[in-house]
């Protein structure tokens, strides 16, 4: 398995539910689990937050989220099977997001700040999650690889929206007509 990278089209297709959590699909997140874990080892200046089974080419409802998104050396995540979004509200906050398989290229993205969602756990329970911040912004991002959207949708044709990591691993903002409007037409449609 590897993480798969904008064009592929796999990124653009809505992925289909998960009808029974069994050896595959639990196979499936361990892949998840360790492929955001590799990544990480070779981004020293960034933390894999979250990953989604289509990042992976594999389109089935599962989302991988962090448990700690401030330690990097708290290296486990929990699995949400059929996250759903019942309810995004709360003001809305324009943040920094990237991607794993959007490389080198980071946003400033508008998401709502609070979000209710359902999923299953791994062992089945289902839960209900109230998130806030910059766990909210996680799991709507997350959620939308399942539905073949990426963070770049969101922002697509805002010219000050863009930026890249120099060196030093800090955002610097690029220019939009030499560094992204070519792109946008690589990245594929939502």
């Amino acid at each position: 398995m590897k993480i798969i990278t904008t064009p592929d089209a796999r990124l653009r297709e809505k992925s289909s539910k998960v009808s029974k959590i069994d050896d595959e699909v639990l196979e499936i997140i361990a892949d998840m689990r360790k492929l955001s874990l590799d990544w990480e080892k070779d981004h020293p200046y960034e933390l894999s937050a979250a990953m989604a089974a289509p990042q992976m080419g594999v389109n089935k409802r599962i989302i991988i989220i962090r448990d700690d998104m401030e330690d990097k050396k708290n290296a486990t995540f929990t699995a949400l099977i059929n996250p759903e979004v019942i309810k995004a509200e709360g003001k809305i906050k324009t943040d920094y997001e990237g991607c794993l398989s959007v490389p080198s290229i980071y946003g400033m993205v508008p998401r709502a700040t609070k979000v209710r969602v359902k999923a299953k756990l791994e062992d089945g329970t289902e839960v209900r999650i109230k998130a806030t911040d910059e766990l909210a912004r996680t799991l709507l991002h997350e959620i939308d690889h399942l539905d073949g959207i990426l963070f770049i949708d969101h922002i697509k044709g805002v010219k000050d929206a863009f930026y890249k990591m120099d060196d030093k691993g800090d955002l610097v903002p690029v220019d939009y007509d030499t560094e992204i409007a070519d792109n946008e037409k690589l990245w594929g449609e939502e």
